[in-house]
């Protein structure tokens, strides 16, 4: 794909990328697609996506309190659990704002690891990795920041996230679905929205604007991207998803990455959708 050529531009030591459409095939790749990257923030999609095979298996429901009083699961994946970045104690009631945070997805893998009585590496492993085929990828630590992976491995998420075999379509359709959409709130390093919707694991670009995704990508466009320099997204309206991985972190090239990133997806959504000029 000739939109890819764009990311042998980015200030960066080590980049790769690949897109893949809607029926899980992989449209177009550049750089090393088997070099390994920390994914930062794109693990949260990935361990949701565990924590939801755990729903489906009836050993956990979304409706499970976890946290301080009034919180769910639920709430947890969609950062609405009211607690902060980093810290055990919470800073707002639950459902009362969008605050992004990390301590959110610790406390789902600990409570999805209670359930399994395993450790939710070793969950997420067996129950996403091992089935995608996605060899490479490992959690070296917190559901919400650890995994390590390849763009390879990253676009066979992608293809599930598209075309799922692991969850049901109901199920699916819930996590890239907006919850409690009125919610105010910062996507970290981009900005103050209202409402800031985010769904089970995935960020929801909605009418975000300025965004890290493209211009012309759709609202129903769910993704996420990382402090490693990482992001992916799946826009329905376009057929297509995009996974570009780097190992510069994101405080390091922001204002390149926040015009780099949606450039490209601004070139993969033109190429895919035949409207590129």
């Amino acid at each position: 794909m000739r939109a890819l050529e764009l990311v042998s531009t980015w200030p960066v030591p080590h980049a790769a990328a690949a897109v893949v459409a809607a029926d899980g095939t992989t449209l177009g790749t550049v750089g090393d697609v088997d070099r390994r990257f920390r994914l930062a923030s794109l693990t949260k999609p990935i361990a949701a996506w565990a924590a939801l095979v755990a729903v489906e298996e009836g050993i956990v429901a979304l409706d499970d309190p976890v946290g301080q009083p009034g919180c769910t699961l639920r709430h947890l994946l969609a950062h609405a659990g009211g607690y902060p970045f980093e810290g055990t104690e919470p800073v707002a009631p639950p459902a009362h704002r969008r605050i992004y945070s990390n301590t959110g997805y610790d406390l789902v893998g600990d409570h999805v690891a209670a359930a399994a009585g395993m450790p939710f590496a070793e969950y997420l492993a067996e129950a996403v990795f091992a089935p995608l085929g996605m060899t490479a990828s490992t959690l070296e630590g917190s559901p919400a920041h650890a995994v390590w992976s390849t763009v390879r491995d990253v676009a066979r998420f992608l293809a599930e996230v598209q075309r799922p075999t692991l969850l049901a379509p109901a199920t699916v359709a819930d996590a890239v679905q907006p919850q409690w959409p009125d919610l105010a709130g910062i996507v970290p390093g981009v900005g103050r929205f209202d409402p800031c919707p985010w769904g089970l694991g995935f960020e929801i670009r909605g009418d975000k604007r300025p965004h890290w995704t493209g211009t012309t990508n759709s609202p129903a466009t769910h993704g996420h991207f990382g402090g490693a320099g990482t992001m992916m997204w799946v826009d329905p309206a376009a057929g297509c998803g995009l996974v570009a991985l780097t190992d510069l972190p994101f405080d390091e090239w922001a204002p390149a990455a926040l015009r780099a990133w949606p450039a490209l997806s601004d070139a993969v959504v033109a190429e895919v959708t035949g409207s590129a000029a």
